[in-house]
């Protein structure tokens, strides 16, 4: 890893990146497309603003931290928070529904969960997922290969139901978000709760942005922690 927090593999073809715009706003691309997940405006939320721009945006639910699609420059595809499959480009991307809440979505609304694949890698965004999904779901989402989830536990799946979740869909990485970091005003907690749960030795600090040179990420198994 180089001290810019990417690993560094000069015998392979760059097939992936992904880099963190804080909170729970990632960009991942590849040669020909350009995906945001969630975009925020940072000022409002307290945290230096992002700068973006993509082919396909994708909102997993209708909340001012999650739908800044006003801070994305060009012209780009957007799923706003809209369950089903959907082909964009060469992309497919599938939306699944979910709660932000225990309550079925009674305090703060439906969620959705979209996974796609990108040269050869499956990713799954979880959003504000409050809940553990239906068994339809899971089984959709089993094995996935990079999977983003919320650690704030605040508004989202408490520490405990999180595990149990990952416990069943077995993902070969996780990959924390939403949680309290530096100046952010929302009311999170911070990574150390969840990172206790998790032996040293499988966590990977990845810095702002990662770099994958193939669709076999098996030598990076385990928990990426990203920097801003």
């Amino acid at each position: 890893m180089t001290d810019k927090g990417f690993l560094f593999m000069p015998s392979y073809q760059i097939t992936m990146k992904i880099r963190w715009h804080g909170h729970s706003c990632f960009e991942i691309s590849d040669s020909e497309t350009k995906i945001i997940i969630d975009p925020h405006d940072g000022k409002s939320i307290g945290i230096k603003p992002p700068t973006l721009s993509a082919n396909i945006v994708l909102i997993s639910h209708d909340h001012f931290d999650h739908n800044a699609t006003r801070m994305i420059r060009g012209e780009y595809s957007c799923i706003f928070a809209d369950p089903g499959k959907k082909k964009i480009g060469n992309i497919v991307i599938e939306g699944f529904p979910s709660y932000h809440d225990e309550e079925m979505g009674v305090l703060r609304g439906l969620n959705v969960i979209y996974k796609f694949k990108m040269d050869g890698i499956t990713v799954c965004h979880c959003g504000d997922l409050g809940d553990i999904p239906s068994e339809e779901v899971i089984d959709a989402l089993r094995g996935v290969d990079i999977i983003f989830v919320p650690t704030g536990e605040t508004i989202t799946l408490s520490i405990s139901k999180l595990e149990a979740f990952l416990d069943i869909i077995d993902p070969k990485i996780i990959v924390p978000m939403h949680y309290k970091v530096g100046s952010l005003t929302l009311p999170l907690k911070t990574l150390d709760d969840f990172l206790e749960r998790v032996s040293e030795e499988m966590i990977l600090y990845v810095g702002n942005e990662i770099e994958l040179f193939s669709d076999d990420i098996s030598e990076f198994l385990g928990l990426w922690v990203f920097d801003r």
